[in-house]
């Protein structure tokens, strides 16, 4: 559905050329949810404008739904991008106009016949769980309900791709997972590619397939998303996984545990999918001569399956141990020590 191949886009600015997008290739299937994540600077808003045909790249090519977007013009530009929806972080909706007019404005701007137009917007309406909203302004909607609005706006040409652009950023936790849902139930209904722009490691557990990490312009990693968070490659991957699984009061609450256990290992324990959901800890005991004692733990749902991480205190003796942690590695669980007192 979307190739980019060796794309890079380079900015005049006063004091030199930026780079913003480094020679990047990616591959987006067609009815998936993808996202892409890096902090700002890492050249994000620069690759979805290239997505949609706001910017041409400085080279290399961006395929969209068998489009060239750096060689189309004019009319097959416009065509083009009404198959390319948009949503953003600030909603971007017209405040003089109703919820009905606001996702009516594209099909007027297309030429929709008025009573087409109508069976539409009611349609869309519905999808988004807007009906009873109809006839008021966006000052009158909460912040979900006027996300609900762009999301609906976006969807009016029938696009074949759905773009996001920090979608989610300007609002609550609650109302970020029902707009996450609503964009699940859209994307199974509608067969619809999902393109999720963010920094939120949050957005790309709970709702894509797969996902690339920008750092610097280039994409350093990507991969699904169960593999990126049991193996990511690259320190700035590391750091967003281990913000979503692993925050800063853990491994601070967990190293002040140290003094408090003077023998045996502290061990972190990752599971993923079905491994999250075996009795893991009562084999060990039951099998070898340790004692154990879960310190923390936390289990997230990833679009994919279960994503948990423990970290547990194992004392005994030194070869009871080390035969315990080989049988846990065993069960496909990924273990790294993190103090060892044997």
């Amino acid at each position: 559905m979307i190739t980019l191949e060796q794309v890079t886009k380079v900015y005049q600015a006063a004091n030199g050329a930026v780079t913003a997008v480094d020679n990047v290739s990616l591959e987006i299937r067609e009815g998936e949810i993808f996202g892409i994540i890096g902090y700002s600077g890492a050249g994000k808003s620069s690759l979805i404008r290239l997505l949609n045909g706001l910017e041409k790249p400085t080279s290399g090519r961006v395929i969209v739904a068998g489009r060239d977007m750096a060689r189309v013009k004019g009319r097959e530009l416009r065509n083009a991008r009404q198959e390319i929806g948009m949503i953003f972080q600030h909603f971007n909706l017209l405040w003089s106009r109703t919820v009905r007019e606001n996702i009516a404005f594209p099909l007027e701007i297309a030429g929709v016949p008025r009573e087409e137009r109508q069976k539409r917007v009611d349609e869309l309406i519905q999808l988004v769980g807007l009906t009873g909203r109809e006839e008021a302004y966006p000052s009158q909607l909460s912040g979900g309900q006027k996300q609900r609005v762009g999301i609906a706006r976006a969807l009016a040409n029938n696009p074949k791709v759905l773009l996001c652009d920090e979608a989610t950023s300007a609002l609550d936790p609650q109302t970020t997972d029902a707009i996450l849902d609503l964009l699940v139930d859209i994307n199974k209904r509608l067969g619809l590619t999902i393109v999720l722009i963010t920094h939120e490691m949050h957005v790309i557990r709970k709702i894509c397939d797969r996902v690339a990490v920008m750092e610097s312009g280039k994409i350093v990693e990507q991969g699904d998303v169960l593999h990126v968070f049991r193996n990511p490659q690259q320190p700035i991957t590391k750091r967003f996984v281990k913000q979503l699984v692993e925050p800063e009061e853990t491994e601070e609450a967990v190293s002040h545990l140290f003094g408090h256990y003077p023998n045996g290992v502290i061990a972190q324990l990752t599971f993923v999918g079905a491994a999250a959901g075996q009795p893991l800890i009562t084999q060990v005991v039951r099998q070898f001569a340790v004692d154990v004692n879960i310190l923390q733990g936390k289990i997230s749902q990833t679009h994919q399956g279960a994503y948990g991480v423990l970290f547990v205190h194992i004392d005994g003796a030194a070869d009871e141990i080390g035969r315990a942690l080989d049988y846990i590695q065993d069960q496909q669980v990924a273990v790294e020590v993190i103090h060892d007192a044997r």
